[in-house]
């Protein structure tokens, strides 16, 4: 395992690391989720400062400086929906907790690889496959934000997730008429993105507005929102999903709207090609709840690599 691993497993306890760790091909590997839920692995109220400081580290080796500070961001806003709900009287409030966030490692035999682990809490899961030689693989990715827009009290005013949302409508705004109706694919949002937390999504129909068929400035829009979503993973994982995204054609992404074509009112957006799919959703709380998520349509829990690794090296059960 890598040493970042091996150095976050040396801050536990024999007690700890069983809660901990898992063999790589254990079930639970594929079992994400983004809601309030129990969840397997050690959470962060569990560790004292020296274990999440290295349980931090290891998740500044899947994600790049703006991931982390997003993955960061979005656990201290879970604390701010608890005082926004629990203002409210709501009783959801008691369930929004910062500290139930987990760490889960998935170790091959021996501690070789393949081997990964899962960051996840509410509103976020990382979900990162190592497989030596043949790279990382940092998907499924999700991130969401409960509010979008902070509405009150000392963090009144944040977007955690601004560029995510103002990006989107700056290339909406960019179509012409005929792109965007092209581009339209609902006049209502579905409602939440709709791969929900499936292991392995199922074959999806391209739909929307092709980048091919975009002018220059489009299509340089359309990448910069696509590398903005990629840019949340280290940087050697971001190039290489960037890379085969070109490979596979960059005019054969579609770039697909649903829902309100203005801000603050429920719509959704997905860019879809034949090795990704990026989705975000704006429709809970009065369009002020966004759900987002990257999946690697060939790759996700480590995929046809996985199955590739498997085939070149002899493993023992």
């Amino acid at each position: 395992m890598d040493g970042t691993a091996r150095t976050f497993l040396s801050t536990l306890d024999d007690r700890q690391r069983a809660v901990a760790s898992f063999a790589f091909d254990d079930p639970e590997r594929a079992r994400w989720a983004y809601v309030p839920q129990k969840r397997i692995g050690i959470p962060l109220q569990a560790m004292d400062a020296g274990e999440r400081a290295a349980a931090f580290e290891l998740l500044g080796t899947g994600l790049s400086e703006r991931g982390t500070q997003l993955a960061r961001g979005i656990i201290q806003l879970e604390g701010t929906l608890r005082e926004l709900e629990g203002a409210a009287g709501s009783l959801w409030g008691p369930v929004r907790d910062p500290e139930l966030y987990y760490l889960a490692l998935f170790a091959g035999p021996g501690g070789t690889h393949p081997w990964g682990w899962r960051f996840e809490g509410h509103h976020l899961s990382v979900n990162v496959t190592d497989l030596g030689p043949h790279g990382q693989i940092v998907a499924p990715l999700f991130m969401g934000a409960n509010p979008a827009r902070v509405p009150s009290g000392p963090q009144a005013g944040t977007r955690l997730l601004a560029a995510e949302e103002d990006l989107a409508f700056e290339l909406l705004h960019m179509l012409d008429l005929r792109q965007r109706a092209r581009a339209t694919i609902a006049t209502q949002s579905p409602g939440d993105i709709l791969t929900r937390s499936v292991p392995e999504v199922r074959p999806m129909a391209l739909a929307g507005l092709p980048a091919a068929e975009m002018g220059i400035a489009q299509q340089r829009q359309l990448r910069r929102l696509l590398e903005l979503y990629a840019g949340r993973m280290a940087d050697s994982s971001a190039a290489r999903q960037l890379r085969r995204i070109d490979e596979a054609g960059f005019g054969r992404l579609h770039f697909a709207w649903a829902g309100a074509h203005r801000p603050r009112e429920p719509h959704y957006y997905r860019i879809h090609g034949p090795t990704v799919l990026m989705e975000y959703d704006n429709t809970g709380g009065g369009a002020n709840h966004i759900h987002t998520v990257w999946r690697d349509l060939e790759n996700d829990f480590g995929g046809d690599l996985l199955r590739r690794h498997y085939a070149r090296q002899p493993h023992r059960r």
